[in-house]
């Protein structure tokens, strides 16, 4: 049986259901709807979930950042295997809440008042650690308690800063800046960061770390997208064109998340791989 921790003075044998804090977990559960909708449930624990997610997502993304700037690879592939099981699990919660029909949405939408996922400060450090940085948005967060949070992803390297970096220690001719900039994905790729991935892609053999991880950034991305664009389908199964909640815009925003890039450079290095035509 597990033991609770004597560090923290305490001896007494550790059930399940303490051990999860299922008190607390069970209980966080607060539909507002009068007269209860049976709908409501879902809504909070199908975003709950998503934050639950999230939550592990960054801590695993850290993990990542952390072993690549150790060259670690091995240890880095293992937890980026990792996280592709978390957001695959992110992408198929949107089969259960797809089941939310849109009459039955409008009946308890108003209970929501101005929350909107789009205050969702640890989705929006996910996109932080990924490269898509928007200053402007942190105007959104003044009252959040997770504020720090986004500031410090804002402010500290992302997982492609890193990968860069591994690929100087490697010895790669990238440009003296990459060292200094903390890359977003609405930059425009720079030619020279292009030519070094378009010779490791060309000479896979010899350069096999630097390739695998480059691909398995071309994966994140690619599931990372589909993640978006299941989010904007449902949203738009529910609630049509509509603005979001909170008075957000809803698809027409998230469409545009959906056509925003991570990684770029690796994606330009494809249109120039091969021979100079």
């Amino acid at each position: 049986m597990l033991k609770r921790s004597r560090r923290n003075g305490q001896g007494d044998d550790l059930t399940y259901e303490s051990y999860l804090s299922l008190d607390r977990l069970l209980t966080a559960q607060r539909p507002l709807a009068e007269p209860p909708h049976p709908d409501e449930l879902l809504f909070i624990i199908q975003h709950q979930t998503a934050e639950l997610w999230a939550k592990l997502m960054l801590h695993e993304m850290s993990r990542v950042q952390s072993l690549l700037s150790a060259d670690d690879l091995a240890g880095t592939f293992r937890v980026v295997d990792r996280v592709y099981a978390i957001q695959a699990q992110m992408i198929s919660q949107w089969t259960v809440i797809a089941t939310l029909t849109p009459d039955a949405f409008t009946e308890f939408r108003s209970v929501l008042g101005g929350a909107s996922g789009f205050q969702s400060a640890q989705l929006r450090a996910v996109e932080f650690r990924l490269g898509n940085k928007r200053p402007e948005y942190l105007d959104y967060y003044e009252w959040s308690m997770q504020r720090r949070l986004l500031e410090r992803a804002l402010h500290e390297p992302t997982l492609y800063d890193d990968f860069l970096w591994f690929l100087l220690r490697a010895g790669h001719p990238l440009p003296r800046g990459c060292r200094d900039r903390r890359y977003s994905g609405d930059q425009e790729p720079d030619e020279a960061v292009v030519a070094v991935l378009r010779h490791i892609y060309e000479h896979r053999d010899r350069y096999t770390a630097e390739y695998e991880m480059a691909e398995r950034l071309v994966e994140l991305e690619e599931r990372h997208q589909l993640w978006r664009f299941r989010h904007m389908r449902t949203v738009r199964r529910i609630i049509g064109e509509r603005p979001g909640t909170g008075g957000t815009r809803g698809v027409p925003y998230l469409t545009e998340l959906v056509n925003a890039p991570l990684f770029p450079e690796i994606f330009a290095a494809r249109d120039v791989i091969g021979p100079d035509e």
